[in-house]
């Protein structure tokens, strides 16, 4: 059985887009998704991207991290099936109702409310969120912000010093996490302006995530260090970030469509039930 796709991005951060929408797709599950995302003997991306319909939105979509692990959500994915579908759309996925826009800027992404409530990131036990009485090495006092999936958001005077690639997977796994977390180092440059990079869940250094800019901007307001709209610049490039009054995230940017082609399910581990 071959399987069509399309490799899209945003900002850099890259997905691999099966539309099983119309035509039903083989079971998909950890191993046959890290096995799509191997760089070396898969088709490579940060994250797949599963299409499916849905009874309560215009479609459904699945999220699989390059490890193989299903979260809820992911900004910059978001942005890219909007671009293939190509109108306005309703969204179903693990974290809530999105929905998407074709706009001038790209893509707009009504992203949903965020969550501070502890046990709503989740945290293993109760604390303040908005700033957390812990610390790894320099990194202290973050907020942690759930925007469909969770995030913690640590203020710096510069991003680029951290050694992402040492401290994230540390704070990832810290059993503080018991879902294990998102994990932002943002430097405030403007009112209207936040530099940031991410170690993201399951896939690790990123050169774009959404929802961390999207978490990020809300913790900067939530904060009072930026102001409602901010422009949130990322390793790939910039997202616009809104917190509107009704308490709706609102993120825009572009995203790409790369290329198409097509694959033999067997050859990843996918295995084909045929109905006789």
């Amino acid at each position: 059985m071959r399987i069509d796709f399309t490799k899209m991005h945003g900002l850099g951060n890259d997905f691999i887009v099966l539309d099983g929408r119309v035509h039903a797709l083989p079971p998909v599950d950890a191993a046959f998704a890290s096995a799509l995302a191997d760089r070396h003997t898969g088709i490579g991306c940060d994250q797949l991207i599963v299409l499916e319909p849905s009874m309560d939105a215009d479609f459904r979509m699945r999220i699989f991290n390059a490890d193989g692990s299903e979260v809820e959500a992911c900004g910059n994915a978001t942005r890219a099936v909007g671009l293939l579908h190509g109108e306005p759309t309703r969204i179903e996925t693990l974290g809530g109702l999105v929905i998407s826009t074709p706009t001038d800027g790209g893509i707009s992404v009504q992203m949903g409310k965020p969550r501070f409530d502890w046990n709503a990131i989740p945290l293993a036990y109760a604390m303040d969120t908005h700033a957390m009485p812990v610390a790894w090495e320099e990194l202290v006092n973050p907020i942690a912000v759930n925007v469909g999936n969770p995030h913690v958001i640590f203020f710096v005077a510069d991003p680029y010093a951290i050694d992402m690639a040492r401290i994230g997977p540390m704070i990832e796994t810290d059993p503080l996490f018991p879902e294990r977390i998102n994990v932002n180092v943002a430097g405030i440059t403007a009112r209207d302006a936040i530099t940031l990079r991410v170690w993201e869940r399951g896939a690790g250094l990123t050169r774009a995530c959404g929802t961390g800019a999207c978490a990020t901007a809300i913790g900067a307001m939530k904060r009072g260090l930026v102001d409602r709209r901010v422009t949130v610049t990322l390793p790939g490039g910039p997202l616009v970030i809104e917190w509107r009054e009704d308490n709706e995230i609102v993120m825009t940017g572009p995203a790409t469509e790369a290329f198409r082609g097509s694959f033999d399910a067997a050859d990843f581990g996918a295995h084909i039930r045929i109905a006789i």
